[in-house]
């Protein structure tokens, strides 16, 4: 079980736990083709949960290496990007809007994509292995998530129509490439 501890180990303690980032996106995906948005979300919570300590595991032991940099941003990705922005897709604007406004939920969902795609990227070529700053410069992609969901749930609540959702979600991805800081947990 020393491999677990190792970080020149692929499949060292810290990078499991993005595995399971990893499959939590992909059945929260599932979920959503099956308009089953309530496990989707259970699924979501779940890769945050491992995303939180698949790091705090990494710094812990000393399991900081590239591969680990570059695995965690693909479940980020995955998980904090694509997810949120199918499930808003799928639950609101393809149930609720149509013709020209759904074309533009779909550039808004687009744009958040790649902005998302954007900061980790720059995340990515930015870090150093091991090393944390107080503050994030940009809203990181799993808060965008947790905002994300906060705005789908005041869609279900009715305090939100689409087209609120749509301008969230256009301010949320700004915000992700942003000069905001944000305080590091």
């Amino acid at each position: 079980m020393k491999f677990l501890y190792k970080a020149d180990n692929h499949f060292n303690l810290a990078n499991l736990l993005t595995f399971v980032n990893i499959t939590a996106g992909l059945n929260a995906v599932y979920f959503i083709t099956q308009e089953n948005y309530f496990l989707a979300i259970i699924f979501a919570w779940i890769g945050g949960a491992a995303d939180i300590f698949d790091g705090k595991i990494a710094r812990k032991y000393n399991l900081s290496n590239e591969f680990g940099i570059q695995l965690d941003s693909f479940a980020d990705f995955l998980s904090f990007v694509l997810v949120p922005v199918f499930l808003i897709f799928q639950a609101i604007y393809a149930a609720e809007l149509s013709g020209l406004a759904l074309f533009f939920a779909a550039v808004g969902s687009i744009y958040y994509v790649i902005s998302g795609l954007r900061r980790l990227i720059t995340f990515n070529i930015d870090a150093d292995a091991g090393e944390i700053d107080n503050y994030f410069t940009g809203v990181p992609t799993p808060l965008g998530a947790i905002l994300l969901m906060f705005v789908y749930l005041l869609f279900i609540s009715t305090v939100f129509n689409a087209y609120m959702v749509l301008i969230a979600m256009s301010v949320i991805a700004y915000l992700l490439n942003s000069n905001v800081k944000v305080k590091h947990l």
